[in-house]
Order: C-alpha cells, then sequence, then structure tokens
C-alpha cells in the first residue's frame, strides 16, 4: 500500500458545530448584507452602462457621473415590461429545469453535512450543456431565434433575471422557514437580512432529487456563461462582419472552464459551495444575475467592440490562460484521487503524504476525511485557487490593457478567492481542530507560495 500517513492524534475532534457561523445578529452584519442586496443589482446595470454609453471607459462614466451627465441617460436603463424577455427568459430557465429533472446522469455524492446527512445528485450537466446549446443552434439554424439575440435585447433580460433572481432568493427564504427539506441543516443567524443574503436551508430541494441550489447554480448561472459568449460573437459577425481572435479565444478559456466544471460536477459536489454554503441571495442571485452579467463582460465588451491586438500577446496570454487551468485541474485531481482511492495512489510520482482528521456532525457520529500535504498541495493550502486566478487574469487580458472594466472579473476573483481561502480555513479549523493546525504548519503557505 502507497502511502506516508502523517498521524497527529487519534482523539477525534470533539466539537458537534460546524458549518456556518451562527452569531451574525449584529446590526453591522444586517447593514452588510443590506447594502450588498441593494448594491449588487446597481453595480451590474452600471457596468451595462459603461459598456453601451461609454465604450467601456469607467473614467467617462465617472466624469459623467461627476458632471451630471448621466441624467439623460438613465432613463433607457430603467425597468421597463417586456413580453419578449420575458418569454425569452421563461424559455430559458424552462428548458434548464426540464433538462434538469429529465436528462440521465450519473448519481454522485456530497461531504456529509453539518446536520450528518449525505445527499445525492444527478449529475447531467454535461449532457445538459451540450442538449442546450445544440436546442439553440438549431433554433437559430431554423430561423426561429435571432444569434444576437442576448446582446441586442440584454437590458430587458438583464431587468427579468434580477427580478427572478430575487424571487428565487425569497422563495428559499420561506421555504426554509415553512418547510425546510432537511431542518438539522438550516441556520439562523439572529437577523432577517443576513439569512435572506447568506440563506438558511442547506440545500433546498423540491422532492427529494431536485436540488435548487446545484440546479440555479450549475444551469442557470453556468450554462448561461457559453450561451452569452456565443451570442455575442454572432453579434459582432452581423455587426461588423468580423469575428476577431480576441473574442474566440475569450469564448474558448471561457469554455474550458465550463465544460471542466461539467465534466467534473461529481467533485463539485464536495467545494464549498456545495458543501458548507447556504442557499440564500449569495447564490441564487448571484448565480442567475452576477454569473451571467459579469463573468461574461469581456464578451460583452469585444462584442459591441471589436479589439485588435497583435497575434504574439495573443499567444502568450492564452498560453498563460492554459497553464492556469492546468494546475487548477491537476491540483483538484490530485485531492480527489487521494480521497478517493483512500490514498492507495501516486502524487507527482510519490506515495501521497497526508493527515486522517476525524470530525463529528450534530447527529453524533463522526466521520473521516484526508488532508493531503503533497503534490500541489504541498506547496498551497488552496493550490487549485493559484490556477483559477491565472486563467480569470489571462480572459481578461485577452481583450488588451486600455479598458478597466473587463479586468473587473480577474480582480473580482482575487477578492473572491482571498475570502474563500479565510473562510474555508476557519471552517476547516472549525471542523477539523488540532488536524487543520497540524496541517497549517505542514503547509505553510494560503495560496501563493512566498507571498501569502
Amino acid at each position: 500500500m502507497l502511502k506516508s500517513v502523517l498521524h497527529v492524534a487519534n482523539e477525534p475532534q470533539k466539537s458537534a458545530i460546524w458549518g456556518r457561523a451562527i452569531n451574525r445578529g449584529s446590526l453591522g452584519y444586517s447593514v452588510l448584507s443590506a447594502s450588498l442586496v441593494c448594491a449588487t443589482p446597481l453595480l451590474g446595470i452600471t457596468f451595462s452602462i459603461i459598456i453601451n454609453d461609454f465604450q467601456g471607459s469607467v473614467l467617462g462614466f465617472v466624469y459623467a457621473a461627476y458632471s451630471g451627465k448621466l441624467s439623460s441617460i438613465l432613463p433607457a436603463y430603467y425597468f421597463r415590461f417586456s413580453w419578449h424577455a420575458l418569454a425569452g427568459y421563461a424559455f430559458w430557465a424552462f428548458l434548464q429545469a426540464l433538462l434538469f429533472w429529465g436528462l440521465p446522469g450519473k448519481k454522485g455524492l456530497g461531504q456529509p453535512t453539518a446536520g450528518g446527512n449525505i445527499l445525492s445528485y444527478k449529475t447531467n450537466g454535461l449532457s445538459a450543456w451540450f442538449v442546450t446549446h445544440a436546442i439553440l443552434g438549431l433554433l437559430c439554424l431554423m430561423g426561429v431565434v435571432d444569434p444576437g439575440y442576448i446582446p441586442r435585447n440584454w437590458i430587458n433580460l438583464w431587468h427579468v433575471a434580477n427580478v427572478f433572481g430575487f424571487l428565487v432568493s425569497g422563495f428559499a427564504f420561506i421555504k426554509a422557514h415553512l418547510v425546510p427539506s432537511h431542518i438539522q441543516d438550516r441556520k439562523f443567524s439572529g437577523s432577517l437580512l443576513y439569512d435572506f443574503y447568506m440563506g438558511i436551508e442547506h440545500n433546498p430541494r423540491i422532492g427529494n432529487d431536485f436540488d435548487i441550489k446545484l440546479f440555479t447554480i450549475g444551469r442557470l448561472g453556468m450554462v448561461s456563461w457559453t450561451v452569452i459568449d456565443i451570442s455575442n460573437i454572432a453579434y459582432q459577425y452581423q455587426t461588423y462582419r468580423i469575428i476577431t481572435p480576441s473574442l474566440v479565444l475569450v469564448t474558448i478559456l471561457h469554455g474550458i472552464y465550463v465544460i471542466d466544471f461539467f465534466v467534473h460536477e461529481d467533485w463539485y459536489l464536495r467545494t464549498i459551495d456545495i458543501a458548507h454554503d447556504h442557499f440564500g441571495f449569495y447564490l441564487a442571485w448571484g448565480s442567475i444575475v452576477w454569473i451571467p452579467a459579469t463573468y461574461t463582460l469581456q464578451a460583452q465588451y469585444l462584442g459591441q467592440f471589436p479589439t485588435i491586438v497583435s497575434r504574439i500577446y495573443l499567444i502568450i496570454v492564452f498560453g498563460l490562460g492554459l497553464a492556469g487551468y492546468v494546475v487548477f485541474r491537476v491540483a483538484n485531481n490530485q485531492k480527489d484521487r487521494v480521497r478517493s482511492s483512500n490514498g492507495n495512489c501516486v502524487v507527482f510520482g510519490q506515495p501521497p503524504r497526508y493527515i486522517r482528521a476525524r470530525y463529528k456532525t450534530a447527529d453524533g457520529k463522526f466521520h473521516e476525511s484526508i488532508l493531503l500535504c503533497s503534490g500541489w498541495w504541498g506547496w498551497s493550502r488552496h493550490a487549485n485557487y493559484v490556477g483559477d486566478l491565472l486563467m480569470s487574469f489571462a480572459m481578461c487580458a485577452l481583450v488588451g490593457t486600455t479598458k478597466l472594466l473587463v479586468w473587473f472579473y480577474g480582480f473580482f476573483m482575487l477578492v473572491l478567492l482571498i475570502h474563500r481561502c479565510l473562510r474555508d480555513e476557519k471552517r476547516c479549523h472549525d471542523k477539523y481542530g488540532k488536524y487543520w493546525q497540524e496541517y497549517c504548519r505542514l503547509v505553510r503557505w494560503r495560496l501563493i507560495p512566498g507571498v501569502w
């Protein structure tokens, strides 16, 4: 048996309370939650204004706001009910729900929840992605749908998605109080606003199998990413009769990331989104609106304003993005392989070094998990995030360096992943106790070796 186990102690972590922190009832958390619920929709529509009316210039927008010139622009972005946009989005959401429910898929298991539940999921995301693009492609070829429909109707679609995101968030909040799927996995913070923002239920479901969290993130969020990109390619061609290499390469990197997400959907069940976060506005509205609106900023900009950069520059940046993907995928594969084989494998040609950590769930049962200390995970406690960041900045850099807005995604991911590092480490400390302390002693760096 190939293994190198680092024993810490036989004594399990005694705390049965882990998962999201309970005490968030202070006024500060309530104000912060309310601010984020109000500010994020405003920020999303602001990005559209900057692209459409200021050619992606953040400074131009700031100057217009300072000089009072926005008053003549804003009315075009006010909410106006559109049956056309409502029908288009309803078709999209219904199609994703139908595919999520109806397509066959392998059953995957999540990690034990804080309440001791081990939930099963049907992982049919890759099939849903291909079927979605095939159906939309066929409708475009038949002349039923305009391939450039999304950028042409972006504001109306955004408003419909925004309302839907709030409705799903409200539904999740009410359901958690009245008909929770797993009552022992609910967390109440003491603040209604914080509970609305971060969620109460861990895995709200309709029936036994329709997991609302996985559906919202994986179908309404991730599938939309490449659909929007491709529609912007079509719009660029329809408008300018060209398709720029930058837009193609951005779409390829986005496509690699999205397809990888679905190829390894079973792995995603054990990530922080599914295994730890509760389902509230943060994940519901974030998946329905924030992902489509901000993760596609590069394609939105290039679709309207074709940018030509040097071939050498594109090759170098695209290569950096591919290198980031390799780090991201190899790191995730190493951890998944060691855990699925119970340590009976090799990492970088050597037996893996790891800690067997025990923890206790609220039902009083003990569980065991492996903390990998070799391979990429011997250099960084969040090695996969390093690859993620390389890909994110490459996606932005493919557009060029003249427009700050298209770099928002890269900076957002930097902040998000640093925050996730800290959240994940707090969660692991509470969950694993002394085992995690020993792991941190062995693997010193949180993210980038030698830096942090």
